[in-house]
């Protein structure tokens, strides 16, 4: 049987929102949630999915394992300055060209003063040249004092062996030593000048490391 229609303002028994009238009892269930006042913004239903963004919730995560996202620029980029220098290896005999013009000077005297003892000393003075440049700015720059030994070796050699033709010369053999020694160490001292003022690395042939 339909129930008939209530008189107005005495509410919906059954509807939450209604006001409350002490006539028809329409109180809500005991321990249901209190209705919400006049104005409110009403709950989502129950089984809704949160709101994705807006006040008081929080944003979905862009991407990545456990929700959270890279950090922006790909990552930790390489430390400040670029990483290591790589930095090449010097010059193992050239001259720096940057330098200072004194220590190209010392290396030609090195070179070409062995030359020119060899071919004035008669072979047997050719490690004077060598000998002071190493004396006088050996100490003070490494590249001056490699050349300097370089061609001082090379120069004692060839003036020990000039040395023994002489002591030779008493025979005819002993005068093949003696000009061996001036060709030789005037030919390559000349030739190892001529590679240093290139700025070209030059190895002395035919020569022994007795001074380091």
């Amino acid at each position: 049987m339909t129930e008939p229609p209530r008189p107005p303002g005495e509410g919906n028994p059954t509807d939450p929102t209604a006001p409350f009238n002490p006539h028809t009892g329409n109180e809500p269930t005991p321990g249901s949630a209190p209705p919400p006042p006049p104005g409110a913004p009403q709950p989502p239903p129950y089984g809704s999915p949160p709101p994705s963004s807006g006040a008081g919730g929080y944003p979905p995560p862009s991407s990545g394992a456990g929700g959270y996202a890279p950090p922006p620029g790909g990552g930790y980029g390489p430390p400040p300055g670029g990483g290591y220098p790589t930095g090449g290896t010097p010059p193992q005999y050239g001259y720096n060209p940057g330098g200072a013009n004194e220590d190209k000077t010392w290396i030609l005297v090195a070179h070409f003063g062995g030359a020119a003892g060899a071919f004035f000393g008669g072979g047997a003075a050719g490690w004077i040249g060598p000998l002071v440049a190493l004396l006088a700015r050996g100490n003070q720059s490494p590249i001056v004092r490699q050349h300097a030994v370089a061609a001082l070796n090379f120069q004692l050699l060839w003036t020990i062996i000039a040395v023994v033709g002489y002591a030779l010369m008493c025979i005819v053999i002993g005068i093949i030593p003696v000009i061996g020694a001036i060709i030789v160490g005037t030919i390559f001292g000349i030739i190892a000048g001529v590679k240093a003022n290139n700025n070209e690395p030059y190895s002395y042939p035919m020569t022994v490391s007795m001074i380091k």
